[in-house]
């Protein structure tokens, strides 16, 4: 299988800074993104931390362990990673009063072969289009989502909810925080979009759905997601991650035939 990646964050039309962080490495087929939380700028800093020492971490031990590492080893990989970057935020909190109470949210996956690994913490999220259809295939950390798993609130309700930004889950607001981590199966022409609850705020499902359709270029995807967030009020930080699936032999097989026929 073969991976395309296209990013875009921007400060949304309310705030000035950016809190939100992304990051990918194409050759690990590594995706990170965070949502940042705390104080003057300890959101960013959070955020910033995670997306770089995940990366860090993982690019390296990726690239030590191979394409071939099993996914039990991959996802226990994941797991120490995000557990250190936790306690990392955690202490840098502690130490810096500046920096007290900072977290951040978390969607972390990594691609292998036909396979999806991905771990997420909060509210930013992970979808996949896949035949016309869009599936949210991460469950937020949030209160709002435990009213609704309980019964308490409609969908409809959901979406007028105050409580939409309070989340029962952060990396770094405490010593320890459990990563939910799930495996996915990859198939040729899978579309997955990763990102942070500025997007997922702003635009319905239908919405998203739409703009993935158009089967435009990851850039120019990426690029219209922001913009329409942005028109529809664009009041937080915006960031999204794409990965494109493709069949790479069915490509050389083409490019052979095509070869063949000159």
């Amino acid at each position: 299988m073969n991976y395309t990646f296209s990013a875009q964050t921007d400060p949304g039309r309310v705030r000035t800074n950016n809190e939100d962080a992304v990051a990918f490495d194409e050759v690990t087929r590594l995706c990170v993104l965070a949502d940042g939380m705390g104080g003057y700028n300890a959101g960013e800093i959070a955020s910033g931390m995670a997306t770089a020492f995940i990366k860090s971490e993982l690019v390296r031990w990726l690239s030590e362990a191979g394409p071939q590492a099993n996914a039990g080893v991959v996802s226990r990989a994941i797991e120490i990673c995000v557990d250190n970057a936790n306690r990392s935020i955690f202490n840098a909190a502690h130490a810096n009063p500046a920096y007290a109470g900072m977290g951040t949210t978390l969607v972390v996956g990594v691609f292998q072969d036909a396979q999806l690994m991905v771990g997420h913490i909060g509210d930013s999220r992970c979808y996949r289009w896949r035949d016309n259809q869009l599936v949210q295939i991460t469950k937020d950390h949030s209160l709002l989502q435990e009213q609704l798993d309980a019964g308490f609130l409609t969908p409809e309700q959901a979406a007028l909810s105050p409580n939409k930004n309070l989340v029962t889950r952060a990396l770094g607001v405490d010593n320890e925080v459990m990563l939910e981590l799930h495996a996915h199966h990859v198939e040729a022409g899978d579309l997955y979009l990763m990102c942070s609850d500025g997007l997922s705020d702003m635009m319905e499902d239908a919405s998203i759905a739409e703009i993935l359709q158009n089967g435009t270029s990851l850039d120019q995807m990426s690029e219209e997601l922001v913009c329409q967030a942005n028109e529809n009020g664009g009041r937080d930080n915006i960031t999204v991650l794409l990965i494109q699936a493709a069949d790479t032999l069915a490509k050389r097989g083409l490019i052979a035939r095509w070869l063949g026929n000159k």
